[in-house]
C-alpha cells in the first residue's frame, strides 16, 4: 500500500509569502491544505491544493482546517497596529492551537525579526504568539525573517541567526527575499536539525545552500519547557503579562 504524502495546512495562504509556501510545498511533495477567509482569492494558488474556507479569528471555522494535517505553516499577518496584530496574529495562533486540542504536528511559525523588541506593542503580541507554540508540546520552528525584498539580487545566501539583537526596526536588522522565507518553511518540516530552534532569518552575499540541515544544526534549541527562544532576552514575568495571553497559555499547556 502507498503511504499518503503528508499533509500540512498553511495559514496564510493567499498572502505573499504563503503563495510561495504553497507552491514549494506542493514541488516538495506534500499534500497541501490552504486555510482562507475568501476563496476568491485562492484562485492565486497552485493546482491541487485543497481549499477549506474559514476565518482565523473565529475559532469554530477553522476546525475542518486542522482535521487530520501532518503540520501547520503559519504566515498570517495583518499590520502593525497593536489591535490588529493581537487580534488577527495572535489569536489565529492561538485559535489554531485550540483547534488541534491534544493532536500533535509539526508547526512552522514566521513572526518577523525584532519580535522581541522592548516598548514595541504589536512586536509583544508577536512574542506571546511565539510563547503558545512552545508551550503546545507540539514540535516547531519560529522563524524571523528580515526585511523583504530589500536583498541584492547576489545575496543568496541563507543565514540564521539567535539573541534578536538587530532592533533598529529598518532593513539594517536584515534581508531576505520571499522566496527563500518560504524554502526555509518548508525545510524545516523534515528537518530534524530545525525542531524547537527559534532563529531571525536573512541573506547575505553568495550562492543559496542547498542543504540547510548544517544551517538548523548550528542553531541553539529552546530550552525545554522556556516559553522564550534561545538566547532571547528575558521576557516580562507572568504577573506583567496581559490577562488574554495568561488565560491562552493557561489552556493551551492543559492541553499537552
Amino acid at each position: 500500500m502507498t503511504t499518503p504524502p503528508p499533509t500540512v495546512l498553511l495559514v496564510g495562504a493567499t498572502g505573499s509569502i504563503g503563495r510561495l509556501v504553497a507552491a514549494e510545498a506542493v514541488r516538495r511533495g506534500f499534500a497541501v491544505r490552504a486555510l482562507v477567509r475568501d476563496p476568491a482569492r485562492a484562485r492565486t494558488l497552485p493546482g491541487g491544493v485543497e481549499v477549506v474556507v474559514g476565518d482565523l479569528t473565529l475559532p469554530a471555522t477553522v476546525t475542518d482546517a486542522v482535521a487530520s494535517v501532518d503540520a501547520i505553516v503559519f504566515t498570517h499577518g495583518s499590520t502593525t497596529r497593536e489591535q490588529d496584530v493581537r487580534d488577527i496574529d495572535y489569536a489565529g495562533v492561538a485559535n489554531i492551537l485550540d483547534a488541534l486540542g491534544d493532536r500533535r504536528v509539526r508547526i512552522a511559525l514566521m513572526t518577523a525579526v525584532g519580535t522581541t523588541r522592548p516598548g514595541v506593542p504589536y512586536a509583544a503580541w508577536k512574542r506571546r504568539g511565539e510563547a503558545l507554540v512552545r508551550a503546545s508540546g507540539n514540535d516547531y520552528t519560529i522563524v524571523r525573517p528580515g526585511w523583504f525584498d530589500y536583498n541584492d539580487a547576489g545575496q543568496r545566501r541563507i543565514v540564521m541567526l539567535q539573541g534578536d539583537l538587530h532592533q533598529s526596526g529598518t532593513p539594517a536588522d536584515g534581508v531576505i527575499a520571499r522566496d527563500e522565507i518560504a524554502r526555509v518553511l518548508v525545510d524545516s518540516l523534515s528537518s530534524p536539525d530545525a525542531v524547537r530552534k527559534t532563529f531571525e532569518l536573512s541573506a547575505e552575499t553568495g550562492e543559496e545552500q542547498r542543504d540547510l540541515d548544517p544551517v538548523f544544526a548550528s542553531l541553539a534549541a529552546d530550552a525545554d519547557g522556556s516559553l522564550e527562544g534561545a538566547l532571547d532576552a528575558p521576557a516580562p514575568a507572568a504577573d506583567e503579562e496581559p490577562e488574554r495571553f495568561r488565560e491562552d497559555l493557561t489552556r493551551i499547556e492543559g492541553l499537552r
